[in-house]
């Protein structure tokens, strides 16, 4: 049965499910960062999933992807599955801008999270642009 990561669960915001994947908010307001993960249980690869799931997180991953760039006008989008310290596939969607803290190094291990003071506005926003895609979810 699939249960979130307890790490993923502790740091993020969940937003809501696509068809595959649960779709997460990281607690750290200095980057628009969204985290995709499938709800299939022990898989810690995307080579483990079937066919029609790798498809399927295929076609999750690149809809959010252009949702983020074309919301936030992103200089780059950084997508990436590493699982070094969370085994649990999932991947993160990252905007990035030449002007932000860590530019243009990956974010990983620069700079402590600085939480979301108001996480609904970020939430609503990518709510309104992926609309019926999304089951909604409430924020606790």
């Amino acid at each position: 049965m699939y249960s979130l990561h307890p790490t993923l669960a502790n740091d993020c915001f969940l937003l809501g499910n696509f068809p595959l994947s649960q779709l997460l908010l990281m607690n750290d307001s200095q980057y628009p960062w969204f985290i995709l993960v499938p709800r299939r249980d022990n898989i810690r690869e995307v080579y483990e999933l079937s066919d029609e799931d790798q498809q399927q997180l295929n076609k999750e991953s690149s809809f959010l992807s252009k949702i983020l760039a074309s919301e936030y006008t992103a200089d780059k989008m950084n997508v990436a599955a590493l699982g070094n310290v969370v085994a649990q596939l999932h991947i993160h969607h990252i905007v990035r801008y030449k002007t932000d803290p860590s530019w243009p190094s990956p974010i990983w291990g620069k700079l402590a999270a600085v939480p979301y003071q108001n996480v609904e506005e970020t939430r609503n926003r990518i709510l309104s642009l992926v609309g019926t895609t999304l089951e909604f979810a409430a924020i606790d």
